[in-house]
């Protein structure tokens, strides 16, 4: 079925232009199905562009048991994370978490891909998801997707406007992106020289300097084996363990959203820094589980077991208004000891590069789950100043400068979600037929090619039929020659 839309243009299905496949994945068990010889595509491979870092490839023998997609198809994910596009320079295979479109030479490939991008796409594919859990949509409910058909020269003339203005949105989103880096970079050397006495230094050094503030960064004592020589007058290389309490497990109580008495802090509460009690569940506990597990003002928790090395060890501070909670058995309680340390000078050193490397290098493990236990946290060197005043005055420093870098990374936040706005505003007005001049139509009108969507229509259908036709007429002479073959032998 279709409707008018635009002068030329048509609003038509997606079956009723395209042949559409759904992939499928060789088996695991045969470890021969998996090679070099072809990629295979899963749903991570695919990412808005041209598809180009590819994780898995399958053998000859698994590429005959694949499905294979001629260059330049459409893939869009339809399982999980809905409507992520891209398209195949070369010949690949496709898991069966994908729906591929294959080309035509009745439509430009890429007014397709870059189609599928739209939020009037993407909307469709939600609309039709069949799952309550894991979002689903099946081949059949993906070819009732409506799309907009306009004249072949229209579509490429669009598909070259889309290109220019994302070509210099992609600059500027790229521009953004390196300054977000450099602010990461700056974080650390502002850490980097607090920790060492240095503070005042920085301001010999600017953002335009980040990567030889990298530079000083790699290049930093090994932790293990620290020099007293590089710390301050009356600065000192402790133990962590020398100026804590003894580090604390949580409890390994069952938690759920809906019953028990007591919040418990788990893993995903534990937020740049700080607590986040949005996602909070509960249990049940006694007075003297309550006790065991209570936290106070100036605690610090940390996590200490992940898949992701990256997250072991990150930390939060526990403010006034987070003690009525427990912490969960993946958590581990650190408390300073008041007279020796500062609790929010401790939670910036275990942001910092030299202690993030000792943590991790406890921590990694080859067995897909890293760990850092009470001991292992206890033995972390650390560089401590003679006083709690010089502390409390190192941490002003620090917040002082990183709350500028706040301000800005705010602001290219702001700046990177307007940009994705654009994208989105340029793709709507390019589908709705209101992308091009007048004059640009027009051009397009005098061009060779250029024949109402109607007609292309009408040609799909024809070419379609005619491959039917072909198809059948080759199966009965394939079948006259099996009965043919069949007789000769009696």
């Amino acid at each position: 079925m279709s409707s008018v839309m635009r002068e030329d243009w048509l609003e038509v299905e997606l079956q009723d232009v395209f042949e559409t496949v759904t992939g499928n994945t060789p088996s695991k068990k045969e470890i021969d199905n998996y090679g070099q010889e072809i990629p295979f595509i899963k749903p991570p491979d695919i990412t808005n562009s041209a598809i180009k870092s590819i994780s898995e490839y399958l053998s000859n023998k698994g590429k005959l048991k694949a499905r294979v997609l001629p260059s330049n198809s459409v893939l869009i994910t339809c399982i999980g994370n809905l409507g992520r596009v891209g398209f195949n320079k070369d010949e690949v295979a496709f898991n069966q978490q994908i729906n591929a479109i294959l080309p035509t030479g009745f439509i430009d490939f890429k007014f397709t891909f870059y189609q599928a991008q739209s939020g009037s796409f993407r909307n469709q594919l939600e609309s039709l998801s069949t799952s309550t859990t894991v979002a689903l949509v099946n081949k059949s409910s993906f070819n009732s997707v409506r799309i907009k058909l306009a004249p072949l020269p229209i579509q490429r003339a669009i598909v070259s406007k889309i290109e220019a203005l994302f070509s210099d949105l992609d600059n500027g989103i790229a521009n953004f992106k390196t300054a977000q880096a450099q602010l990461k970079i700056y974080r650390q050397a502002v850490l980097k020289k607090a920790f060492e006495g240095k503070l005042s230094e920085l301001g010999k050094v600017g953002l335009k300097d980040d990567r030889i503030i990298e530079e000083e960064i790699l290049k930093s004592n090994n932790p293990k084996n620290p020099n007293s020589d590089n710390l301050p007058k009356g600065w000192k290389w402790v133990k962590l363990g020398e100026v804590i309490e003894k580090p604390k497990y949580g409890t390994s109580k069952k938690c759920d959203y809906n019953n028990g008495n007591v919040g418990v802090l788990r893993i995903p509460n534990i937020s740049n820094g700080y607590i986040d009690d949005s996602d909070l569940k509960f249990a049940e506990f006694s007075s003297a589980e309550i006790s065991d597990y209570s936290l106070n003002e100036g605690d610090i928790l940390t996590i200490r077991s992940n898949g992701s090395v990256d997250l072991v060890g990150k930390c939060a501070l526990i403010k006034k208004s987070d003690v009525k909670y427990l912490y969960a058995g993946y958590l581990i309680r650190l408390r300073p000891i008041k007279d020796f340390l500062n609790s929010s000078y401790l939670l910036y050193l275990m942001f910092s590069v030299a202690l993030r490397v000792q943590i991790e290098s406890f921590a990694k493990s080859t067995s897909g789950v890293n760990n850092i236990n009470s001991g292992e946290l206890s033995n972390l060197i650390i560089p401590i100043p003679p006083t709690i005043a010089e502390q409390t005055q190192i941490v002003q420093e620090i917040e002082s400068r990183l709350s500028v870098c706040d301000k800005v990374e705010q602001s290219i936040s702001e700046s990177l979600i307007k940009a994705e706005a654009l994208r989105q505003s340029i793709l709507k007005k390019a589908f709705e037929g209101k992308l091009l001049s007048e004059a640009e139509i027009e051009q397009c009108k005098k061009e060779a090619d250029y024949e109402p969507a109607s007609g292309l229509l009408t040609r799909i259908e024809r070419s379609r039929n005619e491959k039917i036709k072909a198809e059948k007429l080759a199966k009965e002479q394939e079948q006259k020659k099996a009965t043919t073959k069949k007789k000769s032998k009696k």
